[in-house]
């Protein structure tokens, strides 16, 4: 008899666990707040045509409801409800929509409720050309942490570019592929390149290292040439994302280049040979084009103008790698007319310095973790 209770009681064991895994699920779904937000995503479309930008808002009647300060968030589907509250939803969406470079302020049209997505569209336009470089930011529900807006850019009617913005996302820009795109293109990369040559003090170091030997404008301008070659290559290439070495070997291969171009100095003026500046200036370019590319992934590369964003980026370094050759190549010059030692004194002095930075940069960059 205690045997067959045994037996029994095992073989509804099982489904006793079971029951009970089922009425804690049960109970889960029981406390869940039945306002849960089934999709913190919001919509942006925008259509660049020749005399103005057609443009719509798609949102959760949840988070209109939110701002809006409704209790029940499907009113909003109700026609009469979505009527009275429309300027204010208007008034609150323009506020949150940064858009930099439109012709005029946004110009809305109706507003449509989409009772099958829980969902409310708002239309507008905005009158005028289209600009050649357009600027956006869309954080649309800022209340929500987890809320997406999805971008979609039509130019022409085809679909030219996406984004997701959402909480801390920065501004993003599309440039377009007219007259107007292009000259936007380069007076935003042009300047970006020149900004940064005169700000990475590792790359202008290594060019004042190439520098201090002198030499006739002739050879200077084949050094610079040759960096700028060698650079461009390997910009391109990762900016492509064709070939592309983590910034842990690059950083301290730029340093290494540093100092190695401070020793080759030194051997120079011992009389070690033939001025190899010009092929070092060429292989090391190569190498802190890796550099330059990471700065180029920070910036945001347009794909709709790739080409011209990387052609004018490059020119941007290159005018200011001239500006650096001018100045310091005259100022050296100067010195060495006025008095040879004094001369030979700076490239000393000036090779064992590039050597010294250099070297602390490859030391912090690759056992202090500074690259």
């Amino acid at each position: 008899m205690l045997e067959q209770m045994r037996r029994r009681d095992a073989g509804t064991a099982p489904i006793d666990v079971a029951l009970r895994l089922l009425a804690c699920l049960l109970l889960l779904l029981l406390a869940t707040p039945a306002s849960a937000h089934p999709a913190p995503f919001s919509y942006l479309d925008l259509d660049l045509r020749d005399g103005a930008i057609e443009g719509s808002v798609t949102f959760h009647v949840i988070d209109g409801a939110h701002d809006l300060g409704l209790s029940q968030p499907r009113r909003l589907l109700e026609p009469a409800v979505l009527t009275a509250e429309e300027a204010t939803i208007e008034r609150v969406l323009a506020a949150r929509l940064q858009a930099g470079g439109v012709p005029g302020p946004i110009r809305w049209t109706g507003a449509a409720a989409k009772a099958a997505d829980d969902a409310v569209r708002l239309s507008f336009q905005i009158p005028g050309a289209p600009p050649g470089s357009l600027t956006l930011n869309a954080d649309l529900f800022p209340y929500d942490p987890q809320h997406q807006t999805f971008v979609n850019i039509y130019d022409g009617g085809e679909l030219r570019q996406q984004w997701i913005f959402g909480a801390g996302s920065d501004p993003r820009s599309y440039y377009r592929g007219s007259r107007a795109g292009v000259l936007a293109v380069i007076a935003t990369f042009v300047p970006s390149g020149i900004h940064h040559i005169l700000i990475g003090p590792d790359h202008l170091l290594f060019l004042f290292g190439l520098l201090l030997l002198g030499g006739g404008w002739r050879q200077l301008v084949k050094i610079v040439t040759a960096f700028t070659i060698g650079h461009s290559i390997t910009l391109s290439l990762a900016a492509l994302d064709i070939v592309n070495p983590p910034a842990q070997l690059v950083e301290p291969a730029i340093a290494l280049t540093v100092v190695l171009v401070g020793v080759d100095n030194l051997l120079q003026r011992k009389g070690g040979g033939r001025d190899l500046r010009p092929y070092a200036a060429a292989l090391f370019g190569l190498i802190h084009g890796f550099g330059f590319a990471s700065v180029l992934r920070e910036f945001g590369l347009p794909q709709e103008a790739l080409g011209w964003s990387l052609f004018s980026f490059n020119v941007g370094v290159e005018l200011g790698q001239l500006a650096v050759v001018l100045v310091v190549a005259s100022l050296l010059g100067a010195i060495r007319k006025a008095n040879a030692a004094a001369g030979q004194a700076v490239a000393l002095a000036g090779s064992v310095v590039v050597i010294a930075a250099g070297a602390y940069w490859f030391v912090e960059r690759v056992f202090l973790g500074g690259a």
